[in-house]
């Protein structure tokens, strides 16, 4: 096993909406799939595979010949019979994502990732997959690189990948890094080292405590969420529902395409920007709209603004152009698990990012740099979208007030407008119906 640290190809390739998963010093090949997926090789037993770099789960698995659903046809599949490494256990193994599974076997197995080798490697070998269009993106298995505590195979039988590769680094090596690349190509990914494309050294770097808000350990990469800015104006959000958080909590997940949040933010965002419409298939927003919108994150005294393109805003790729609309690169989700917001690619693009292991001095940390400049990644916006002729939005900058009625209100407004409220409970269910609609859609 590698001691130092190592880069690793990181490649992007597309995947159909619906396929990304929830829990929510090596450079690795990072890969991106119409939404991407971001991918990095590896080696299972002396077979190789592109598997999906997941910092929202923490369980390695990959498909297994055995899995012969249309799911997982035209992909590469692990043969138990070709590994002379292979060591099963009697346990099972199952995954539920926001729209689909996976389930199969636990073994251990000699994995390479990069330059690091690891022996009796724990992880799931999946023999059937439900709904995540593997065979449409031509990933194999997922790489999860989050916390043990999030881990769906028990602790008991083995580590994870991220935990046997840390133990063989220096504590101040302990971490990976990647920037996640608009094209083919650009994409980052190291273990223990900074790619100095990006931060020569970690003072580029702004560092956060990871959170654990809401358990009794850490489970996802956690950092406060303050507020935030559209064109420069503070767009304040509504109170955390993780327990025992004083500010949103917002997860870092490389395997979600999208920017999800409360629907009421989301909405209140999307009528602040204006030109946006909310549908089926979640919120549009007119293609040629141009607003920078920032990300305040970090605790009090330590926060700091970082800016997304107005492209991950206004999400052309996401769906092409259909009349002028285009995707919204910030949806509304109310089931985001342990979390009040879940900053996936959209957001991702934007940074740098680095992610920081426990160690005797210090918690967990996340260590984050800015890459987009809001002046020229406007002024790029509209060379290519056209010229944006539509008023700035009202900004609404507070969370909507709830307004409880009294009693007296209520049978005033039954006896006077009977009818009315037939319409608006009407109005009600099918709204809700959208809403159930729109969070069984992964983004």
């Amino acid at each position: 096993m590698a001691a130092s640290g190592a880069s690793i190809p990181l490649t992007r390739v597309p995947r159909r909406p619906g396929s990304s998963p929830q829990g929510f010093n090596s450079a690795v090949s990072l890969s991106n799939a119409n939404e991407f997926a971001y991918l990095v090789p590896v080696s299972i037993g002396g077979q190789n595979f592109m598997v999906l770099l997941d910092t929202g789960s923490s369980d390695l698995w990959v498909v297994s010949s055995n899995c012969v659903g249309q799911d997982c046809q035209g992909i590469t599949k692990y043969n138990a019979t070709a590994s002379s490494s292979l060591s099963l256990t009697n346990a099972s193994f199952h995954l539920q994502y926001l729209l689909g599974s996976v389930s199969g076997a636990i073994g251990t197995d000699t994995v390479a990732l990069g330059s690091y080798e690891i022996s009796s490697q724990v992880l799931a070998l999946a023999n059937a997959t439900d709904g995540l269009d593997l065979s449409g993106t031509g990933y194999s298995g997922i790489l999860g690189l989050s916390f043990p505590a999030d881990a769906s195979i028990p602790s008991t039988d083995g580590r994870t990948l991220a935990e046997n590769v840390f133990a063989s680094l220096n504590e101040s090596n302990r971490f990976f890094a990647f920037q996640l690349g608009r094209n083919q190509t650009g994409s980052s990914f190291t273990i223990g080292q900074l790619d100095p494309a990006f931060a020569n050294s970690s003072s580029d770097m702004n560092y956060l405590p990871v959170s654990s808000a809401g358990g009794s350990s850490y489970n996802y990469w956690k950092v406060p969420l303050q507020s935030l800015t559209i064109n420069s104006t503070t767009f304040n959000l509504s109170k955390s529902d993780v327990q025992g958080s004083a500010t949103p909590i917002a997860i870092l997940d490389s395997g979600t395409t999208l920017i999800l949040g409360p629907s009421s933010d989301v909405q209140r965002f999307w009528e602040s920007v204006g030109d946006a419409r909310n549908t089926d298939a979640g919120w549009q927003v007119r293609c040629n709209r141009a607003v920078v919108v920032g990300f305040i994150l970090g605790d009090a005294g330590n926060q700091k603004e970082y800016v997304i393109d107005p492209s991950d805003i206004s999400w052309e790729q996401g769906s092409g152009k259909q009349d002028g609309w285009c995707m919204g690169g910030i949806q509304a989700n109310d089931g985001v698990f342990s979390g009040d917001w879940l900053l996936g690619d959209t957001f991702l693009r934007n940074v740098y990012v680095t992610h920081h292991a426990a160690i005797a001095s210090r918690p967990p940390m996340v260590g984050l740099r800015g890459l987009t400049d809001p002046v020229s990644s406007l002024a790029h916006f509209r060379q290519d979208r056209g010229n944006d002729s539509t008023s700035p939005g009202q900004i609404y900058a507070q969370p909507y007030q709830s307004h409880d009625l009294t009693g007296a209100d209520i049978c005033g407004i039954a006896t006077a407008c009977g009818f009315v409220f037939g319409l608006f409970l009407t109005f009600i269910v099918h709204s809700c119906l959208q809403r159930y609609d729109r969070k069984r859609v992964a983004y």
